[in-house]
């Protein structure tokens, strides 16, 4: 009995701190219930804004910093496009530098691939015409291609004859001319004296004799040259016979080289790059022959000697727009004016320049036409790039190359914009209403059922 009491007296104790317990709980929750009596929460931040507003401001000596802007959004807007444009342009011209090194280093493949494709565009309508009488594909194209070739030996050696054949009489004209200039410029106004020209004559001879190495080592390189022509022609015609012969599928091996999405236009573009390509050719060598007759014939009838390698030359230096007629009638009227005299060559120079106004004028708006039309403008440009690349080959390759360029780029470009077209969404709602032929205008203008409409970029 006497534990008794000690006991009561610790569950007494124990009842009083459960009851301190369950009153700190019960204060807890009346202060987080604002309906029980609690804190308001827009209270609770006012007075936290109210404590945040007793932190003291920084000192009026403290400097401001300001807050740096993007690197991206600092720099102007038109400089961000010239740096995006510059780096593909330069991106471009590496590859460019990159290709133009590959064409120098095999520059001789390249012109005789390239001289290839322009005797193919002038032989292949030969060929399907000849395929179209039932002959078969290799006798057709052995035919064309033999035909052309014994043509172009022939005249080769009719030209290489007559310069033989008339070499001692042009030396002794020559010689003549010399001495009937020698003779004028004595009695001339230009008080040029005897002496004065026999300086000239002793200064050439010098010069002559003291650059024979060089004159050695040029005749050297002359043989290099004849050799690297010879390698040139080979190859030209083996890659002519085997064009002519197999053209159409070395086309589609190509078409398999280009990335499929971009391989639809490049389909499209490459027969009408050929058909430009066949009527520049085709109306070159028209001109060509035309310039070529009528001015050998006006050089012949003044009798002005080796009239026939005159009028070759003239053939050839026709294929160099601008420049080439410019050379050949230059060089015909030297001829003339140092074997028959000045009356003679003004004769001739009125011959060339008569017969190139009508070319330039006549002969080439009306055969070649619009489908090699090209700024005279870029002619002269790319004439002159052309040389200075590749000399008179690269002079030679430059318009056509120009003008097939031309022709691609412009159907690409339409071609490009009937994809998007194509792929575009349909306009609806008043877009479609806008977009509508009114009835009026499809009566007034019913289509077109003849035959004069331009073809599709994508008709074949």
């Amino acid at each position: 009995m006497s534990k008794l009491p000690g006991w009561l007296g610790q569950v007494g104790a124990e009842l009083s701190r459960l009851s301190e317990r369950l009153d700190e709980r019960r204060a807890e929750t009346e202060a987080d219930d604002p309906l029980l009596g609690g804190t308001d929460p827009v209270d609770s931040g006012k007075d936290e804004a109210a404590h945040v507003d007793q932190v003291p401001a920084p000192p009026t000596y403290a400097p401001t910093v300001a807050a740096r802007p993007d690197p991206v959004a600092a720099i102007p807007w038109g400089m961000r496009v010239a740096a995006e444009a510059g780096w593909r342009l330069l991106v471009l011209a590496g590859t460019l530098w990159v290709l133009m090194r590959v064409i120098s280093a095999v520059q001789l493949v390249v012109l005789a691939f390239v001289a290839a494709l322009l005797v193919t565009a002038l032989l292949q309508p030969t060929v399907a015409r000849l395929r179209r009488h039932g002959l078969p594909r290799g006798l057709a194209t052995a035919v064309t291609a033999i035909s052309g070739f014994v043509i172009m030996g022939l005249v080769g050696w009719f030209v290489v004859w007559q310069v033989m054949d008339n070499i001692d009489t042009l030396s002794d004209k020559v010689t003549k001319g010399i001495d009937d200039l020698k003779n004028w410029l004595l009695d001339s106004p230009f008080h040029v004296t005897d002496k004065q020209i026999n300086d000239i004559a002793k200064n050439l001879s010098d010069t002559v004799g003291t650059n024979t190495e060089a004159i050695t080592t040029a005749g050297l390189q002359g043989v290099t040259v004849v050799v690297e022509f010879m390698t040139g022609a080979l190859l030209a015609m083996f890659s002519t016979l085997f064009l002519l012969y197999d053209g159409a599928r070395i086309w589609q091996w190509v078409l398999k080289l280009v990335p499929a999405q971009a391989r639809p236009g490049v389909a499209g573009a490459g027969p009408r790059a050929w058909r430009t390509l066949t009527a520049y050719v085709r109306g070159t060598v028209i001109v060509a022959l035309i310039d070529a007759i009528f001015i050998g014939l006006g050089i012949y009838f003044l009798n002005v000697p080796m009239a026939v390698p005159l009028a070759v030359f003239i053939f050839l230096f026709a294929f160099i727009p601008l420049v080439g007629a410019v050379v050949s009638g230059a060089l015909a009227v030297v001829v003339a004016l140092v074997t028959e005299g000045v009356f003679t060559a003004l004769m001739v120079l009125a011959v060339v320049l008569a017969v190139q106004q009508i070319e330039g004028h006549v002969l080439q708006p009306f055969i070649l036409g619009r489908a090699v039309r090209v700024h005279p403008l870029a002619v002269v440009l790319s004439v002159a790039a052309g040389g200075m690349i590749a000399g008179i080959g690269g002079a030679v390759v430059a318009v056509p190359l120009v003008a097939v360029t031309n022709t691609v780029v412009g159907y690409l470009r339409s071609y490009g914009q009937d994809e998007s077209r194509r792929h575009s969404p349909p306009p609806h709602g008043s877009t479609a209403l806008d977009a509508a032929p009114s009835p009026a205008a499809a009566s007034a203008s019913p289509p077109d059922k003849g035959g004069d409409e331009e073809p599709s970029p994508d008709a074949s």
